[in-house]
């Protein structure tokens, strides 16, 4: 007599297309549960092999430790707010995502969201409903030769740009991390911008939201638009400066605004509801039939393969098994040095060398290459960054990107460094290691500065001429702000010479506060880093 084959189970925890299950196919038993009802979720994780959320369950550190059998966490959508990615990666489970399942819906809704500021569609139907003809109060503007400035060209960004082409405009992008190259390739010239806010009659934002990003759009750079153009932010609430926003149309410095985020949310409330001259939604970007069925059927599709142990293209950790004990403890390090490069560099890297030195390089350690790029990207582009896709992104950014090995370490027992060569020539590096029995993250190197910091949630980076009175400075407007200093190194190569300072802080220095340390110690430049997500 055969043994019964038990089949894996898939828990669907909200309301998904019929499409998604028929994508599961029958090789699953499929369970049904509320998963906004925490005393119903938990019991019924308990035993399952994977779970399918979209954005009302929280698959938080509580449900990972619940779920014995967990293999796979689903998120049919873009976003990971509602899962605990670290509790998730510690349990060994995989979590995947699908990043591009909203891409056309979002690209669409932002230009519907043009459209309707250009014409008054809002304002116009709401008063012909009302029972009032008021055809000329409501005469707009073409978008026919125009100037629409794309900020981020991303993949929503780059489809925004395809579609408004085909409008007649001049498409003009603001994005340090794309090649102007690359932007003219698909017909739009590369600005500063500062140049995009003066020359641009729309500006639509598609950037990922971060702390370099959030306020963005606000009261500096809406001083420096035409008092014709009108805003759209259909990508991350808070990068436009809502108040900021609303002052400027008061004034008459800004003719419109199309708003789909918020930087609360759900909100009912917002000083831009005011104006008839902007036209609101509330966060419907992926909020098409489309959207929903693609995203369903993706997660579906690579919840088969991770239960196949096949390789699952939209994973965003990493799946245990292949990588070696001694490589593991240094993902979350090549990660965190990614992000610190790309905050340190400011724009993209041509050519960009991953080198691993040491001990660990006895084993394979081409995933060290994969969370380093990861890192690099992650506050880049807009949609989650995987260590499948990642590769992807830097060949479509033009970066050439090498991994080194070399089993001789000098300083120290294993060394990670990310060494890239920007457009404009500069160098950018920085290095880390491990230490002791508890593997504890180390930054020991920085542009070439010796150092010794432990990575932290805030840190910040100044460089300058090395001279009396800096550190005293730095302190005191870090204080007038509020800000403590947790630590700070000052490294230097001579008396007198250039200097580099680092800092951990406990909270996110404001961009701001970040300008006027700059300006009162005259420092070359300065860096904030976040690695608080």
């Amino acid at each position: 007599m055969n043994p019964t084959v038990t089949k894996p189970v898939v828990l669907i925890a909200e309301q998904l297309s019929p499409a998604t299950v028929d994508a599961l196919g029958p090789d699953f038993e499929i369970r049904h549960v509320d998963g906004a009802d925490r005393e119903a979720l938990l019991p019924a994780i308990a035993d399952v092999d994977a779970i399918l959320v979209r954005s009302a369950t929280k698959v938080d550190a509580e449900a990972v430790a619940a779920a014995t059998k967990l293999k796979v966490i689903a998120r049919a959508g873009v976003g990971l707010d509602n899962v605990d990615v670290k509790a998730a990666t510690q349990a060994g489970v995989m979590v995947v995502n699908a990043p591009t399942s909203n891409i056309v819906s979002a690209a669409e809704l932002a230009i519907g969201l043009l459209l309707a500021t250009a014409r008054n569609i809002a304002p116009a139907n709401g008063a012909l409903k009302g029972g009032e003809w008021k055809r000329s109060k409501y005469s707009g503007v073409e978008l026919y030769e125009k100037t629409v400035g794309i900020v981020g060209l991303g993949r929503i960004g780059v489809l925004v740009a395809q579609r408004l082409s085909s409008f007649g405009m001049n498409v003009i992008a603001y994005d340090p991390f794309v090649p102007a190259a690359r932007a003219a390739q698909m017909g739009v010239r590369s600005v500063s911008l500062d140049e995009l806010l003066a020359e641009s009659d729309f500006i639509t934002v598609h950037l990922p939201k971060t702390p370099e990003t959030v306020g963005l759009i606000g009261e500096q750079a809406l001083r420096k638009v035409k008092p014709t153009v009108r805003v759209i932010n259909a990508a991350r609430g808070g990068i436009v400066d809502e108040h900021a926003l609303a002052l400027a149309l008061k004034e008459g410095r800004v003719a419109g605004a199309g708003i789909d985020v918020f930087a609360s949310e759900p909100t009912t409330e917002s000083p831009l509801f005011d104006f008839e001259s902007v036209v609101v939604t509330p966060h419907l970007g992926a909020s098409t039939d489309e959207a929903q069925e693609k995203a369903g059927v993706s997660v579906a599709r690579s919840v088969r393969l991770a239960l196949a142990g096949e390789l699952v293209p939209d994973a965003v950790n990493v799946k245990g098994g292949a990588i070696a004990e001694d490589v593991r403890p240094g993902i979350p390090l090549a990660e965190k040095l990614g992000r610190i490069f790309t905050a340190l560099a400011g724009g993209v890297a041509t050519q960009l060398d991953v080198e691993v030195r040491g001990e660990i390089t006895t084993n394979d350690v081409k995933i060290l290459e994969l969370a380093a790029l990861k890192g690099v990207f992650a506050d880049v582009v807009e949609d989650p960054v995987s260590y499948v896709n990642a590769p992807l992104i830097a060949a479509d950014r033009g970066v050439e990107v090498r991994l080194v090995t070399d089993e001789e370490s000098d300083d120290y027992r294993n060394l990670v460094t990310l060494r890239g060569v920007l457009a404009d020539g500069r160098a950018v590096s920085v290095s880390g290691t491990l230490s002791g029995p508890k593997h504890v993250e180390k930054i020991v190197e920085v542009l070439g500065y010796d150092i010794e910091a432990i990575p932290a949630e805030h840190m910040a980076f100044l460089r300058y001429t090395d001279r009396p009175g800096v550190v005293g400075t730095v302190g005191r407007v870090l204080g007038e702000a509020d800000v403590n200093i947790a630590g700070m190194q000052v490294s230097r190569h001579s008396k007198g010479g250039p200097a580099l300072v680092a800092m951990t802080v406990d909270q996110a220095i404001p961009s701001q506060v970040l300008d006027d340390i700059v300006s009162a110690i005259g420092a070359e430049w300065g860096r904030s880093v976040d690695l608080d997500d």
